[in-house]
């Protein structure tokens, strides 16, 4: 039988990590160092992205940076519309631990 509360715990980091971020420049920050970028939800705090990432990819954590990106104003032919606001987070990894995030891209 499932315990309630694992179920609810990895709901929970799944719901923190949207979507990991794979642009040119995060390529370029992963290869300088063992650092992925994931896109989070906007109310996770750095230690809820932490538990996370070790949940979800098995991995050991050393440091979270979040960057709040907001959206930018972008005009329509009749109105004036907003992109939606993200949050990022920049994982930095301990040394010998990889996500294969960008690996085939």
């Amino acid at each position: 039988m499932v315990n309630a509360k694992t179920v609810s715990k990895s709901v929970k980091h799944f719901a923190t990590i949207l979507v990991p971020i794979v642009t040119e420049k995060t390529a370029l920050v992963g290869q300088a160092g063992e650092c992925v970028v994931f896109q989070v939800d906007r109310r996770a705090s750095k230690l809820d992205v932490r538990e996370a990432v070790e949940a979800i990819y098995s991995v050991k954590v050393s440091a979270v940076n979040t960057v709040n990106v907001f959206g930018k104003p972008k005009r329509g032919l009749r109105r004036i519309t907003h992109r939606s606001n993200v949050k990022k987070a920049y994982v930095t990894l301990q040394k010998g631990q990889t996500i294969a995030v960008v690996d085939g891209v």
